[in-house]
């Protein structure tokens, strides 16, 4: 049975070390034999630094260390060609003087390797002068490795004048890499985000960005296939203890938890991340987004709930899901690009091409719900979870009166300081709480008369429910709020019947109920049953 590389990135130690490695070099071979200047954004602890780790080895020229592998046995002759990697997450990034410092400091390492003194300047001339030197001295063109290329960037998206001046440092320093293309032999780019060209790569206008090619779709990550190829073993083995006994279908119910990225919207690749660690803890649970969610993407669904009510199935074309704009940063794409949205589908259209976004697994699915839960609540996630047991047992037994105790609970404990006159924000709480529990809960539910605010399906039972919002003083008076709590039912009463919302489930033989709730702020809630 072999080794699992969790955490480990550098390809050497993965083969010399008896590693499982899913084998990427026909991968390498078709990026050596192309345009030679590449750009791929991928998900936090998705493989891409073991695949420039790999590209690396391969122009060190060490062939033999590639036995085994696809790239062996091919036409490729491993010449040796020198090679500069810049993991940009190793680069101190605060200020721009100290970006600039710790670039400095990282091109000074690597030219003292080769006994080269590059000068104390400006770090992108230092870049060009490391590029002409290393071409000079050993007569091959220079390959040019960067990993995380927006890390100085992303670290900072909470201030924006601090990520703009960063920005512009690494754009100048990009921007070395136009000039010196008769001295490269490959640049390779990789990151999560994708800025647009001109605000960071504006002179690289031969950048090949393959991001969203079919044939590059499983450059990272585990494909299905491989599931049972690499990792029978350790699946036999754990079938072996009693906990795993009870799963009808072990490799099934692996693939979802872990499977189900995809950037062609027909191949599916599983976390390597969650997987690896999956087998080395024996038991199931959401690795990959416990290593580290983006603080900025929280923020940004706790101010803009809707942003979560909205993203079961989302539709983009190709361009939009490219932009990301510093100062105007739309969730859909940061949603896509950082791993929590990934291709269910391809649509065709009269022009550029459109995808179908979806949550990809079980593991992003109830760690994120759980995490936005406590988040827009002062909760934490054991109290979460608790409102959870609680839900499933009333929804189960039809008890509304104990739903709604247990809304009010929740929804109490709301911060005073979030902008919360907002149906959107109990609606995206409550689809929180169903959705981690595992319920059939849908938003914003189309129909022929209109769209139903939330539609939960159990085995023997449909919820139908509309949610009003009414702005009150919380000082008001128990008549006023009387008042304000009958207009609000009676809207979504009969804003249900007259659309005939529930029509939809009439032959599904499952009991019905429709149920409207009404909000006046964080402790006044109410609900009619119609």
């Amino acid at each position: 049975m072999k080794k699992l590389p969790v955490g480990i990135q550098t390809f050497r130690k993965i083969v010399e070390g008896g590693f499982v490695y899913i084998d990427k070099t026909k991968y390498v071979y078709d990026l050596i034999h192309g345009t030679g200047c590449y750009f791929l954004s991928r998900p936090r602890r998705f493989g891409k630094s073991l695949l420039l780790d790999t590209i690396g080895e391969v122009f060190g020229g060490d062939k033999d260390l590639f036995k085994g592998q696809w790239i062996y046995d091919s036409d490729y002759t491993f010449p040796k060609h020198p090679v500069i990697r810049l993991d940009m997450s190793n680069i101190a990034n605060e200020t721009p003087e100290i970006l600039k410092g710790s670039l400095t400091n990282a091109l000074r390492i690597r030219a003292a390797d080769d006994d080269l003194d590059v000068g104390d300047v400006m770090p992108s001339d230092m870049f060009s002068n490391l590029i002409r030197d290393l071409y000079k001295k050993y007569n091959q063109k220079v390959v040019v490795l960067i990993d995380e290329y927006d890390k100085p960037i992303l670290d900072h998206l909470h201030n924006v004048e601090a990520a703009e001046a960063n920005r512009a440092v690494i754009r100048s320093f990009y921007g070395v890499l136009k000039s010196m293309d008769p001295f490269l032999r490959l640049t390779f780019i990789t990151g999560v985000s994708k800025f647009t060209k001109t605000s960071i790569f504006s002179e690289m206008n031969n950048l090949l960005d393959i991001t969203m090619m079919k044939k590059y779709a499983n450059i990272c990550g585990i494909p299905v296939e491989d599931l049972d190829r690499h990792f029978h073993e350790h699946i036999e083995a754990l079938a072996e203890i009693e906990y795993f006994q009870h799963f009808e279908n072990l490799p099934d119910e692996i693939l979802a938890w872990y499977d189900g990225y995809s950037w062609d919207g027909e191949t599916r690749v599983l976390n390597p991340f969650g997987l690896l660690t999956f087998f080395l803890q024996q038991r199931f649970s959401s690795f990959w987004y416990s290593s580290g969610s983006p603080k900025f993407l929280i923020d940004m669904i706790k101010e803009r709930p809707e942003i979560f009510v909205n993203m079961k199935e989302t539709r983009m074309i190709e361009w939009a899901m490219d932009v990301f704009d510093v100062r105007n940063i739309q969730a859909a794409p940061l949603l896509f690009q950082t791993g929590y949205l990934t291709v269910k589908e391809v649509l065709p259209g009269p022009g550029s091409a459109g995808y179908l976004l979806e949550i990809p697994n079980r593991e992003v699915r109830e760690a994120f719900n759980l995490h936005i839960l406590s988040e827009l609540t002062e909760k934490g996630p054991d109290s979460a979870q608790s409102a959870y047991w609680d839900m499933h047992e009333a929804l189960v037994n039809g008890d509304l009166d104990r739903m709604l105790a247990i809304l009010k609970s929740l929804f109490s404990s709301i911060p005073y300081n979030l902008h919360v006159n907002l149906e959107a924000y109990y609606h995206s709480i409550f689809f929180a709480v169903m959705s981690v529990l595992g319920f059939d809960v849908e938003a914003e539910v189309s129909t022929s008369m209109g769209r139903i605010d939330a539609v939960l399906e159990l085995v023997d039972k449909v919820y139908v429910m509309e949610f009003k919002y009414r702005e009150c003083d919380p000082d008001a008076s128990a008549e006023v709020k009387d008042e304000l709590f009958k207009k609000a039912l009676d809207e979504g009463e009969k804003q249900i019947i007259d659309r005939g919302y529930a029509d939809k489930y009439a032959g599904t033989g499952k009991d019905i109920i429709r149920a409207t709730f009404a909000f006046l702020g964080r402790d006044d809630i109410d609900l009619r049953i119609i």
